[in-house]
């Protein structure tokens, strides 16, 4: 037992759907355009050998939250956006994994939301800068209960979908994944070590768009999971 020289925080930890057993998250690691969107070349979508090399970014594990309730609307930014996504549970960590073993590693499947302060994203985009100011914000990881792969198994097609106040913004099909989730567990696996507890976000469709303090967002993914959550007011600094 290790003496610390204050208390260590809980550990994060995502509700299990369907028991009381929690999932505890260690790291997150969040895919970058996964999606064909309307700037997509048709070359670089889905299985061509054009497709742009993957990359990733990481948000703090506390930044995760439930999706559920309220959440609320980050300070700095004028465009905080919605991005929903397929979000991968690793139970079984592991390095170098191949794409024929990839599937092995996943203990769930989620559905979460990416929130970014994309004005500051694409600030920091024009002058290479770190994207952390952007996505690494307290509550920016949002996910609903985890399902266990035992009940929903690997889902490779099904609806990704989210509404902003009732209105429809987000739309795909977990088949139009440019990289599929074996290879992009297979390529984190060959630039970090995975481990039990680790969350992957996968990438959103088209649609992304700004959200107000009061819009409530709901959104889901087909054999996967839903959620409906309402933004809050302005954080202001004190």
């Amino acid at each position: 037992m290790h003496d610390f020289v204050f208390a260590p925080e809980a550990v994060c930890a995502l509700a299990v759907d369907g028991v009381a057993s929690r999932f505890p998250v260690r790291r997150v690691y969040c895919m970058g355009r996964n999606y064909p969107w309307p700037t997509t070349p048709a070359a670089a979508r889905v299985d061509s050998e054009e497709r742009e090399p993957l990359v990733f970014f990481m948000k703090p594990a506390g930044a995760v939250v439930a999706a559920e309730g309220v959440i609320p609307f980050p300070s700095l930014t004028a465009e905080f956006c919605h991005e929903i996504e397929l979000v991968v549970a690793i139970g079984n960590g592991g390095v170098n994994i191949s794409n024929e073993d990839a599937l092995t590693h996943v203990w769930g499947y989620a559905a979460g939301l990416d929130l970014t302060r994309r004005d500051i994203q694409m600030q920091a985009k024009s002058k290479g800068q770190p994207w952390e100011g952007a996505k690494a914000f307290d509550a920016s990881a949002a996910s609903s209960p985890i399902v266990p792969v035992a009940t929903s198994g690997h889902p490779e097609n099904g609806a990704i979908w989210l509404k902003v106040n009732g209105l429809e913004r987000q739309r795909g099909d977990l088949r139009d994944q440019i990289w599929s989730v074996r290879e992009v567990i297979s390529f984190l696996s060959r630039s970090v070590q995975l481990k039990a507890g680790d969350l992957i976000f996968t990438g959103t469709p088209t649609g992304v768009a700004s959200l107000q303090p009061g819009d409530v967002l709901s959104g889901g993914i087909d054999g996967v999971g839903q959620f409906s959550v309402t933004i809050g007011p302005l954080i202001v600094s004190s």
